[in-house]
């Protein structure tokens, strides 16, 4: 297992930017898939955005053109660079890792992650 730790939520004015980050230690990091995740009150936990071992990413279309994903192995570290926020991206945003090593399918589902963070909060104003 992997252990997750994300910072860099918080509150932001509508258009505004945040970068979040999810730190992980325990294995070689360079061997999970990473994906980050949000729940907003009342709802399901839905897929934001991934980025595979390979460095391949994929983003939901809720978010295509305003969310980039990337990861830093030297620092054991995935990104979520959030740019034109808006009151709907209000969630707790979580980052999730998936062992796997040469395949280049793309994980959306919350199931298909097996290590989670605790969450970080994003808060968007209007």
């Amino acid at each position: 297992q992997v252990q997750l730790v994300e910072s860099g939520g918080g509150l932001v004015q509508a258009g505004g930017s945040l970068r979040l980050s999810c730190a992980a230690s325990g294995r070689p990091f360079r061997s999970y898939d990473m994906g980050w995740f949000r729940q907003a009150p009342g709802k399901e936990r839905e897929f934001v955005a991934t980025i595979t071992w390979s460095h391949s990413t994929y983003v939901a279309d809720s978010v295509k053109g305003r969310f980039t994903i990337s990861r830093d192995n030297a620092k054991n570290t995935v990104y979520l660079q959030m740019n034109s926020l808006n009151s709907e991206d209000t969630a707790v945003y979580y980052c999730a890792a998936r062992w796997d090593v040469g395949t280049t399918y793309y994980y959306t589902q919350a199931s298909d992650f097996g290590s989670w963070g605790q969450g970080t909060q994003v808060t968007v104003s209007s």
